[in-house]
């Protein structure tokens, strides 16, 4: 019997395991951490064993493969003993694509991936089709193939859960686009995080489609010096193409085969520019999914936005609060100042990922009126904007963060929440700070 030991036991690893246990594989798992309660629990119920807060080699080392959880840098210790002994490591999208044959929209990227990806699975549900939501969103993929059966699967995917693939192979790859991020895992060098992220394309069959933003100059750059071998369909917003989504005057263009399809821009449930990238993506991936014209408009016209990205909580005495939390780079802060069409308040701040807030300067001093930090150390934010904005202020929680806004904010305004930085040096991820600041908003 094959030995399979995985490393990490969230919900990447634990969906891992109980896969390897279905398959009949001796399973083992090994956090050097704490395992979360509810994962302990299912890890006893499928009679797995597993050891937290250690990694023992003799429990390890005699694996014939691991199944390396994404959150893991392969430059710990433990991994770098186990490709020196020759030992695979694989990431958990490859372990669980073994066992399944359904159809894969796989999307990755640096901004829109998550709005991106459930906009496609709204878009098939509602289509009727039996579909499955995993990977870096939802519940782990591994665990869904190992206990449930669908015809096809949306996956979003990070560059973390690609660095560890070898026969991987969406039917649909998309990258919605690529901005510098998470460079710390990638030697400080950003070709390396590029190829990490076009993994998703390395093993695309002729028949298999690749759809990628044309008016991106990184990922373009980087088409330039690969070649695919698979159906390419580019979205742009700047211009024409002959296959695949672009804006002409006030519509969507979808181009597919031999038929073309139009969307009004004034019918997208999505506001800002980078939705209509998001919503264009989508489409095609409906269209070569072969989804209904009629289904697509009204999908992409009813869906609800997704939590912590640019969640509407509520409007109080005409100031509206707006829960953009997932926003934890400079880009996606961007994307969320980009669209907003009435005075802002911003709170900003977190721990900064070598943040540079300069490409923000023009939209600052177009939208920003006042900025509250809420950080920790807020000193770079100061730096950034201090003289552009009537007033910085600092905050130490969502609620004192929340309360200097609703004080700044006038009627009219908005109050958004988009911190540009992750959040660990106040909350324990993005989603707790996003809980905390809506429940701050509803105790004004």
């Amino acid at each position: 019997m094959s030995r399979v030991v995985v490393l990490g036991g969230a919900e990447s690893g634990v969906g891992a395991a109980v896969l390897a246990k279905v398959k009949g594989f001796d399973v083992f798992l090994s956090d050097k951490g704490q395992i979360k309660e509810q994962y302990v629990e299912t890890l006893k119920k499928w009679d797995i064993p597993y050891e937290e807060g250690r990694h023992s080699e003799e429990l390890i080392l005699n694996a014939d493969e691991v199944v390396k959880s994404p959150g893991i840098p392969g430059t710990v210790p433990m991994v770098q003993k186990i490709r020196e002994k020759g030992i695979r490591v694989v990431s958990e999208i490859e372990f669980a694509s073994r066992y399944d044959a359904a159809k894969k929209i796989c999307i990755t990227g640096s901004n829109g991936k998550t709005t991106t990806t459930s906009l496609i699975y709204y878009l098939l549900k509602n289509a009727g089709l039996n579909v499955g939501l995993g990977g870096n969103i939802g519940q782990s993929y591994a665990y869904q193939v190992a206990t449930e059966h669908f015809d096809y699967y949306v996956l979003e995917i990070s560059s973390f859960q690609l660095d560890d693939i070898y026969d991987f192979r969406p039917d649909i790859a998309i990258i919605t686009n690529i901005t510098p991020d998470h460079l710390d895992r990638y030697d400080h060098k950003m070709e390396n995080y590029v190829a990490a992220k076009f993994n998703i394309t390395r093993n695309l069959r002729p028949d298999d489609c690749f759809i990628f933003d044309s008016d991106d100059d990184i990922t373009i750059g980087h088409l330039s010096n690969i070649v695919l071998r698979c159906k390419m369909l580019p979205f742009s917003q700047e211009k024409e193409v002959e296959q695949g989504a672009f804006v002409r005057d006030d519509k969507i263009v979808l181009r597919y085969d031999k038929e073309e399809t139009d969307i009004f821009l004034e019918e997208l449930a999505l506001g800002g520019k980078h939705n209509i990238y998001n919503s264009m993506a989508a489409a095609l991936a409906a269209k070569v999914t072969g989804i209904d014209n009629a289904v697509i408009r009204n999908s992409l016209a009813t869906f609800q936005p997704i939590e912590h990205r640019l969640e509407p909580v509520l409007s109080i005495k005409d100031v509206l609060y707006i829960n953009d939390s997932k926003a934890t780079n400079v880009d996606s802060a961007w994307y969320a100042l980009e669209c907003q069409k009435r005075p802002v308040v911003w709170i900003v701040g977190g721990t900064d990922k070598g943040n540079d807030y300069s490409v923000l300067n023009d939209l600052v001093r177009e939208k920003v009126k006042a900025i509250v930090c809420l950080g920790v150390d807020n000193a770079k934010i100061h730096a950034a904007f201090e003289g552009m904005v009537g007033e910085i202020t600092d905050a130490l929680s969502a609620e004192e963060a929340v309360q200097k806004a609703s004080k700044l904010a006038k009627e009219g305004d908005v109050v958004l929440l988009s911190p540009c930085c992750a959040s660990f040096d106040l909350f324990k991820n993005y989603e707790d700070r996003g809980e905390q600041f809506k429940a701050a908003v509803r105790n004004l």
